[in-house]
């Protein structure tokens, strides 16, 4: 399962899905691809606005640091959440959603 944690100056994405087989994993693609697409734009307008690492292949875990708190920038990260939030509607056994209480 995937494991979508986001704090005040943190959003971190860890884990496999699990919908398939590494390679046609419909639900790791399209949790990658709205990351990575967020991070691009978020850079497009300022790129000392946020820091992106990949920590940990094995577990597949994406970890973005926010620096800057602007519209944008906060725009843009609010819309990778709601993408987030549809997919865990669509694949609930797949992707989670943890609030800090959660932790």
């Amino acid at each position: 399962m995937i494991h979508v944690k986001r704090d005040k100056d943190t959003i971190c994405i860890e884990g496999h899905s699990g919908y398939a087989e590494a390679g046609s994993d419909i639900v790791c693609a399209s949790v990658s691809s709205i990351f990575f697409t967020t991070v691009g734009a978020i850079f497009a307008f300022d790129s000392e606005a946020i820091e992106y690492r990949m920590e940990d292949k094995e577990k597949n875990k994406m970890v973005i640091h926010i620096k800057k708190q602007d519209e944008i920038t906060n725009t843009l990260l609010q819309n990778m959440i709601n993408a987030l939030y549809n997919l865990v509607s669509q694949y609930p056994e797949n992707i989670k959603m943890e609030s800090e209480e959660e932790s």
